[in-house]
């Protein structure tokens, strides 16, 4: 970076000087630190004595400046960052690492290209393609390639590092290639069994939906598109074979919107599922909060028109002022984080929902939402948690007399009545059974897991709580599902010790009785053994015979999928050499989990936003290194 920190000190003053409250003098510049005071005006009254899921200043000081500056640029600091030059949040950053951040990827070509031409991409029908091998989210691979007594041959085949200092999505693989998406928002097309790099694709911002592609109607401008979304709601299309842009499409308006879930493609249509980080920029006592409203975009898959939009919330109106005189307005929340389920019989989508923001009651927060394919239209809703009403103004420190309850709700943007903030992170699935009879799988942070009847309008047929729940889960990201058998992993994050329940829960799909369940073992991180969690906040996924969760040390498991009794098991938390030459390390394991395809498996290792050790590898793994 050519501008050098004593320059953007003395360029930093006046800027900074209205958020000190003076304007110093400019030969005082050598001696400011604009960093600091950027960091107490901006930060500091969060993440100073810090409570819950909000990481305290020695975490972050400990964290890569490459991830800070991330989450104040494209992440989800950018809320507080708004208005921010860049070169004051360099300094901001140096301010609290020590260190400037690196350049970006997107300066950067990968020097592992592929030394021969890829062969014809082709979408095969036992590939991982999205969020789940199948149109369901049942992340069930029935043709791995592998089995059960398979498992003790697995070996590190090929690791490769992301230029981002975290893990974002998750892999997919489709045709003998891996699809990933990064925090950087640089896309990767890597050939499968060696690791090398086809192409990459810089996007706008983070990319952390899965890509998902779709053979695209004859006459298009390729034969196949990879389609993702980014942390600023773009939502793209590439030419799968090369990486070449075919379009770009603002798939929500709303300036806090962004793309977390991957979208499922049926019949040539994107179906999108649409979030926001405005329950972040509530934390902001100025930010007039709320206005957004989870939603599904349907887009042309040739050109990325929008064919419809459904918000779950009705239009927000100003309905009252904070304490400290900010207008707000409601109702806002219930984004949809997750990808759908496509039900081909009845022609609909299921999503589930995540929690209101504001105080205004709302009846499709905390619920599975039914939407018809072609029109958008809601045809239910059945909402299993009412009154969860959650900002991150709720979650923000602030003094209380010695001995009270230190009681946030009505203060500055947080509902009088808070709620646990225990929304539908994780996608629902849908599963048929022996007798014919459908069940659609629902899996919440409260720690509950619900069984409705898509075919009579979302009736609940059975719940089961298998988790004590919290604000980053319960279930946080998705649990997979057999024939027979829901399995899910349990976060339980922040729970208080004595009641926190992490493990792996077995379910009977039909009736939801619990069949086995085998506790998390106890944290043993490779980094330290200080605040070290065992939680298994990452989806999981399963085989013929196995089930596959990651827990929050690193460490990565392999469990019976009759019994539980664990099978094979490996600690990803490593530094690594990777064949892109990217200097990586592993370490928490969430979000998206292993993907499963031609007898390797693929797994992001690193992610570490919120809680636990952020790393920037993925990992294949292969019969006996083959």
């Amino acid at each position: 970076m050519a501008t050098t920190m004593r320059m953007r000190a003395a360029l930093a003053v006046a800027a900074l000087g209205a958020l000190a409250g003076t304007v110093p003098a400019a030969e005082n510049a050598d001696t400011l630190n604009p960093g600091e005071a950027l960091y107490q005006a901006r930060c500091a009254g969060c993440h100073e004595n810090a409570t819950g899921r909000i990481p305290n200043t020695a975490a972050l000081r400990a964290r890569p400046p490459e991830q800070i500056f991330a989450a104040l640029r494209t992440g989800i600091m950018r809320p507080q960052a708004e208005g921010i030059a860049v070169f004051q949040l360099q300094g901001l950053v140096q301010y609290l690492t020590g260190r400037e951040p690196a350049e970006s990827a997107a300066a950067v070509a990968e020097p592992n290209a592929c030394p021969t031409p890829a062969p014809p991409l082709a979408i095969r029908a036992h590939d991982w393609n999205g969020w789940s091998p199948d149109l369901l989210n049942t992340r069930y691979q029935p043709h791995p390639g592998l089995t059960a007594t398979d498992l003790l041959r697995l070996k590190l085949k090929w690791a490769y590092g992301y230029r981002g200092s975290y893990v974002y999505g998750a892999p997919v693989a489709v045709g003998g290639r891996v699809f990933a998406t990064s925090s950087t928002g640089r896309v990767y097309s890597l050939d499968a069994r060696t690791g090398c790099t086809y192409w990459t694709f810089d996007a706008e911002t983070s990319a952390r939906s899965a890509v998902t592609l779709a053979r695209l109607p004859q006459g298009s401008k390729a034969r196949l598109a990879a389609f993702f979304g980014d942390d600023a709601a773009n939502y793209y299309a590439l030419d799968a074979e090369t990486g070449r842009l075919l379009w770009k499409t603002r798939a929500n308006p709303h300036p806090q919107a962004r793309i977390t879930g991957a979208a499922k493609v049926y019949r040539n249509v994107v179906y999108v599922p649409v979030s926001a980080l405005e329950l972040v920029a509530a934390a902001d006592r100025r930010y007039e909060c709320c206005t957004f409203s989870g939603a599904v975009a349907a887009l042309d898959a040739r050109d990325g028109r929008l064919l419809w939009s459904t918000p779950v919330l009705p239009p927000a109106q100003p309905y009252r002022r904070s304490d400290v005189g900010t207008q707000l307005y409601g109702p806002a929340g219930a984004s949809v984080w997750n990808s759908p389920v496509i039900d081909e019989r009845l022609q609909r989508l299921y999503v589930g929902t995540g929690n209101s923001e504001t105080d205004i009651e709302v009846p499709r927060s905390d619920a599975i939402v039914a939407m018809d394919l072609r029109s958008g239209r809601i045809v239910w809703w059945n909402q299993l948690l009412k009154g969860d009403n959650f900002n991150m103004a709720c979650a923000r420190p602030r003094a209380c007399a010695p001995g009270q309850p230190c009681d946030l709700g009505g203060v500055n943007n947080c509902p009088h009545s808070p709620g646990p903030d225990v929304d539908f992170g994780a996608g629902t699935l849908l599963r048929t059974l022996p007798n014919g009879r459908r069940v659609l799988v629902a899996s919440q942070k409260s720690g509950i897991v619900y069984g409705l009847d898509p075919d009579h309008g979302g009736k609940l047929l059975w719940q089961t709580r298998v988790g004590a729940g919290s604000a980053l889960g319960g279930i946080e990201w998705g649990s997979a599902a057999s024939a027979t058998t829901v399995f899910a992993p349990v976060s339980d994050t922040l729970t208080p010790p004595e009641q926190a329940r992490p493990g792996l829960t077995a379910l009977d799909l039909a009736t939801g009785a619990v069949r086995w369940h085998v506790d998390s073992p106890k944290g043993k991180c490779s980094w330290t053994q200080q605040g070290c969690l065992n939680g298994l906040q990452q989806a999981a996924s399963a085989i013929p015979g196995v089930v596959f969760s990651g827990s929050h040390d690193g460490w990565f498991r392999a469990f019976d999928a009759d019994s539980g009794k664990l099978l094979w098991e490996i600690d990803t938390a490593q530094t690594y050499t990777t064949v892109n030459g990217v200097a990586a390390t592993g370490g928490s394991l969430d979000m998206g989990g292993a993907v499963i395809v031609d007898g390797m498996l693929f797994l992001n290792s690193g992610y570490g936003r919120l809680v636990g050790r952020p790393g920037n590898v993925l990992l294949a793994f292969s019969l006996d290194g083959r």
